[in-house]
């Protein structure tokens, strides 16, 4: 099993949501975020909620420097 706080010490590489919708008329919901694993295979996600409904879509994050 991966540390789990070594994966957490870093920021998130993508965020999760949930999309309800198609085209123009989606909406997005943000769920919760994604760490890659050390051995780049896979991720952990941590989520806030749980959709009921929707597509369950994870993006890489923008970038937010300035």
């Amino acid at each position: 099993m991966a540390n789990r706080s070594s994966s957490k010490s870093k920021k998130p590489t993508h965020e999760a949501f949930v999309v309800t919708g198609e085209g123009e008329a989606a909406f997005w919901t943000k769920l919760g975020a994604a760490w890659p694993h050390d051995d780049g295979k896979g991720f952990n996600v941590e989520l806030i909620a749980l959709p009921v409904s929707g597509r369950l879509v994870v993006r890489e994050r923008k970038s937010t420097s300035a």
